[in-house]
């Protein structure tokens, strides 16, 4: 199977455009038509995007880190869960455990991640361009495409 030929060219300026028409189009979505294609479109979209030449959203970005993400990871790491906490959370005006520094801490100079089998569910989920949080969650995935090639690819091709 061939590529996806796709213009990535001045991507986040045309994401930031074209943001008040994926909300619009989103708020009037066919959500079984569109869970039915997301699987395949996000299979292209990584077929163009390399996570580890980008790594943006490790870099801007925070997920939320759940008390399993917190006891999964403490344990990995040889921590006590509060010690997790204090030294890598806060905790943000949702009541979610965030990162405290940007970029991540776990991620390293190559763009990988020190944890990332074990790495919260947030961000094994990301950038959800194959789940109805694209369309269940619109303010997620229009904050995602800002700073996501992937999410950027999906919405435009969803939309064409």
């Amino acid at each position: 199977m061939s590529k996806p030929d796709f213009n990535f060219d001045n991507w986040e300026r045309r994401s930031l455009d074209r943001k008040k028409i994926y909300a619009q189009r989103l708020a009037k979505i066919d959500k079984k038509a569109t869970l039915r294609r997301l699987p395949e479109l996000h299979r292209q979209a990584f077929e163009l995007v390399d996570c580890l030449s980008c790594a943006r959203c490790c870099k801007h970005y925070s997920p939320r880190f759940k008390m399993p993400d917190i006891k999964r990871i403490a344990k990995v790491l040889g921590m006590k869960e509060t010690q997790f906490i204090t030294t890598y959370l806060n905790m943000d005006e949702e009541g979610d455990y965030v990162v405290k520094s940007s970029p991540c801490p776990f991620l390293e100079q190559d763009n990988t991640c020190r944890i990332y089998e074990d790495r919260p569910s947030d961000c094994a989920r990301f950038p959800y361009t194959d789940e109805d949080v694209l369309f269940k969650r619109k303010s997620i995935t229009l904050k995602n495409a800002e700073f996501c090639p992937a999410v950027y690819y999906v919405l435009e091709k969803l939309f064409e």
